[in-house]
């Protein structure tokens, strides 16, 4: 996907605050942090979302799960943090390309949806 942004911080053409990569996956900062910590975690080969996910994809999404709990702490939340993948127009999903918000830091994220 040559347009889409996420594709784009990949491939250097966009800059980005990394905090974790490796031949798989990106991890970087949220530009408009929702919390103190506040990371994207996406995988480098374009997937649209977990709609279009294959059996192919397990091992990288994967890989992300179990990066997350290391982001977090590294990143300021070693106590806990929330994960979250919005998927498709009623998820909330605004990059079309599957990415992981990791939320945290020293205080309670609160609930998980409005009450």
């Amino acid at each position: 996907m040559q347009d889409c942004l996420f594709c784009r911080i990949v491939r250097g053409e966009i800059p980005a605050a990394k905090v974790y990569e490796d031949d798989e996956v990106l991890a970087f900062k949220d530009i408009q942090p929702q919390r103190p910590v506040h990371v994207l975690v996406i995988p480098k080969k374009h997937v649209t979302s977990l709609a279009h996910a294959t059996p192919e994809d397990i091992p990288v999404f994967g890989k992300m799960l179990v990066l997350a709990n290391q982001i977090a702490a590294d990143q300021g939340s070693p106590d806990g943090f929330r994960s979250i993948i919005n998927t498709g127009r009623v998820g909330g999903q605004e990059v079309m390309h599957v990415h992981m918000h990791i939320v945290g830091g020293q205080e309670p994220v609160g609930p998980m949806l409005k009450r």
